[in-house]
């Protein structure tokens, strides 16, 4: 159970969740204290739990987003199933959905719905491209809208884009989800509430991220190309072989950080001096002769020497890391990072989250197994074992967890 201490202690969630983006919301507010009642379908439950089982049996993606909730197994097709659901909704501050399109229509529990049977309840529904669109009826999945919001097309290298590597509209989406909540949470709280409907759509969120390229090409009619690991915007900004073997990425943003670069690194006060990269627009349009000397200079000295040198000058710089490497980062172990999490296979190491608030150890909670919490939960209702018995027999439920 959530701490009564925690920030979003006595905030009750149910989920309709699945994948990433309505987990990863959930989640979020399960470190903050929120309880989490996930409701999954009996025959097989969240589909994230099967994408592999590399976790001592277990998904990583799930073991990932899933932590601190209680699961509990419901059949939404069976009236009973749904009845329970409205049980759960009775109690519940908040439900978050990402189900397929017009499913919790057709469920009876959209927000409309909701308004007229709970109305107090905050509904959030996570979908792929948005209501009233041309494309509102479509499934979407992390991959697909970044695809047609052009952030595929403004990653990898020219003719070969790339998805960027974390699922970011899943994860974006859900926390813009996790922030709408809070607000409407607190303004709630404050008398002030103006709506208890929330939707975030996947497509929304991603053109939201676009904001630098589609504002530069709405104004330049020009699509820039990706460069791999350099920046469009910006230069030199990018990644260059080390004389060890190493990669080492590093920069400027402004004109000051580029004259130290030429000056004190590269030791080049005619580049520093040449009027073609005065100005940031001077240094894109002539990336390549700077990424030259960069990179030439790089070549000589191995990783330590260029990032101490670096430092030095006030140049931002960083190690280009394999996910292996970054399990080993001092920057994590030494600032205490890593926590255990308990699954239903023995605990796990975990990274805590990102937000570090003073005073507040966030919650962690277990993952949970298919249908864990779920008689305890029903019972937490009011219903008797024979009532569980019942649903059990019926199909309304899934087996008895073990």
């Amino acid at each position: 159970m959530p701490d009564s201490a925690a920030p979003l202690a006595g905030v009750t969630v149910v989920a309709l969740e699945q994948a990433v983006s309505a987990p990863m919301c959930t989640r979020v507010l399960a470190d903050f204290g929120a309880r989490v009642i996930k409701v999954e379908n009996p025959k097989g439950g969240d589909f994230a739990r099967h994408y592999d089982d590399v976790v001592n049996g277990l998904a990583a993606h799930f073991v990932w987003a899933n932590r601190g909730k209680e699961s509990v197994t419901l059949n939404l097709k069976t009236p009973a199933g749904l009845g329970v659901l409205h049980r759960l909704l009775e109690r519940a501050d908040v439900l978050v959905s990402n189900l397929a399109p017009a499913s919790t229509a057709r469920l009876g529990i959209a927000p409309d719905d909701l308004a007229q049977r709970h109305p107090d309840v905050i509904a959030v529904e996570i979908d792929g491209y948005g209501s009233g669109g041309p494309l509102s009826h479509k499934r979407a999945y992390d991959l697909l809208a970044q695809a047609e919001s052009g952030a595929c097309a403004v990653t990898g290298s020219p003719g070969a884009p790339a998805k960027p590597g974390p699922p970011v509209a899943d994860i974006s989406t859900g926390l813009y989800s996790a922030i709408s909540i809070l607000a409407l949470l607190y303004s709630r709280d404050g008398g002030r509430a103006v709506s208890n409907a929330v939707s975030v759509s996947l497509f929304d969120t991603m053109t939201d991220l676009m904001g630098y390229p589609l504002t530069y090409t709405q104004h330049s009619g020009i699509d820039q190309q990706p460069l791999g690991m350099s920046s469009p915007a910006v230069a030199p900004y990018g990644a260059y072989r080390t004389a060890d073997g190493q990669t080492v990425v590093l920069g400027t943003t402004n004109d000051q950080e580029w004259q130290r670069l030429s000056r004190e690194i590269l030791r080049r006060d005619d580049l520093a001096d040449d009027q073609r990269f005065a100005s940031n627009a001077g240094r894109v349009a002539h990336r390549d002769i700077l990424d030259e000397a960069i990179g030439g200079w790089c070549a000589a000295h191995d990783l330590e020497h260029v990032q101490k040198t670096a430092d030095a000058a006030g140049i931002g710089n960083a190690r280009y890391n394999l996910p292996s490497e970054v399990l080993a980062h001092p920057q994590l172990s030494e600032r205490d990072r890593w926590r255990q999490v308990d699954t239903p296979v023995g605990p796990i190491p975990a990274l805590l989250p990102p937000p570090v608030v003073a005073g507040y150890r966030p919650a962690m909670g277990a993952v949970p197994g298919l249908g864990q919490h779920t008689e305890a939960v029903l019972a937490e209702l009011g219903l008797t074992d024979d009532e569980i018995t019942a649903l059990r027999r019926e199909g309304a439920i899934g087996a008895a967890y073990r």
